[in-house]
């Protein structure tokens, strides 16, 4: 009897590997849907709209972007970590959605390590900190000395909640106090700035660039670690001022709902990776303020756990809550 259990059970092995192996080489055989949770338009919906349609010339397969914002990108998280597991429904992710978010809320209605398979990073958006060119402070330094000598009195904008964010982390590691002046999304808080409603703001690359190129905006620094292909030679806040704990840049990622077989994540991650090499996709981020990023799917797993870490500290120090 045991004899025959332990060649069932080796039967069943060699055929639900069989079965995954096929699954692998046969994947996709139907259109694939990429849920982006944000509208259409945005450097997310091109980002996901550019690898799909290589995707879908190398897979002779449609890939859909499908649109689903809103609450913070939780819509379009949970429609996902519900969906089947079985690679034919992805989800663009941006930090906020597996990060952030589980310190922000008391509740989701996902769990955002758990629910997920990650495939790989795929790209990296800067975050710089501005002023007004006339009326600003002329460096960082500057900013804090400011800053420490009248408490409280100065403002930053920011219209996202990783910008939001960096501002509190340039708060806590510079030991100075400046007041968050709230906008919605980048044309809010680069229109804040113009307005001279505030002489700071932290905001991505893209909308800035104009009104720094036409001298109104100057470049303080870079909020992260990694250089800025739009703007080279811009120095980093822990290389003006030695505050190393300041690095912020939002990055995005593919994520399949868990469950989803290692072999379909593998090839997943194989064609996405040979797509984000291309030098024309490499271009087209470019010029939406995106820098391609590839990495293993344990390397994307292992970083979302200690970015999830790291921002369930500065969360709780700011006392920031979105429910």
């Amino acid at each position: 009897m045991k004899l025959f259990v332990r060649m069932f059970m080796l039967v069943l092995l060699a055929a639900t590997g069989h079965a995954l192996a096929q699954g692998a080489a046969s994947y996709p055989s139907k259109p694939v849907r990429i849920i982006v949770p944000f509208p259409s338009g945005g450097p997310s919906d091109v980002q996901a709209r550019v690898i799909g349609q290589k995707l879908s010339d190398s897979w002779k397969q449609p890939v859909i972007v499908d649109n689903r914002p809103g609450a913070n990108t939780i819509i379009g998280a949970d429609a996902v970590a519900k969906a089947a597991p079985d690679g034919y429904t992805l989800l663009l992710v941006i930090d906020s959605t597996l990060v952030m978010n589980q310190s922000l809320y008391t509740k989701l209605p996902y769990d955002p390590i758990k629910d997920f398979a990650p495939v790989t990073l795929t790209a990296w958006s800067p975050l710089i900190l501005v002023v007004d060119a006339a009326t600003g402070p002329s460096s960082v330094k500057d900013l804090i000395a400011q800053a420490k000598a009248n408490p409280g009195k100065l403002n930053f904008g920011a219209g996202t909640i990783t910008t939001q964010l960096g501002g509190e982390m340039l708060k806590s590691a510079a030991g100075i106090d400046m007041v968050f002046v709230p906008y919605k999304g980048s044309p809010g808080t680069v229109q804040g700035l113009l307005s001279g409603d505030v002489k700071i703001i932290i905001d991505g690359v893209t909308s800035s660039v104009p009104h720094i190129k036409s001298g109104k905006f100057r470049v303080l620094a870079n909020m992260g670690s990694r250089p800025i292909a739009a703007l080279p030679g811009i120095p980093t806040v822990a290389a003006e001022t030695g505050l190393t704990s300041v690095d912020i840049a939002v990055w995005q990622g593919l994520v399949a709902p868990a469950g989803t077989p290692p072999d379909i994540i593998a090839k997943l991650r194989q064609d996405v990776v040979r797509v984000l090499n291309l030098a024309e996709v490499r271009e087209k981020f470019l010029s939406v303020g995106l820098d391609p990023a590839t990495s293993t799917s344990a390397e994307f797993a292992a970083f979302i756990k200690t970015e999830a870490e790291r921002w369930s500290k500065i969360i709780k120090q700011a006392n920031i809550h979105l429910d």
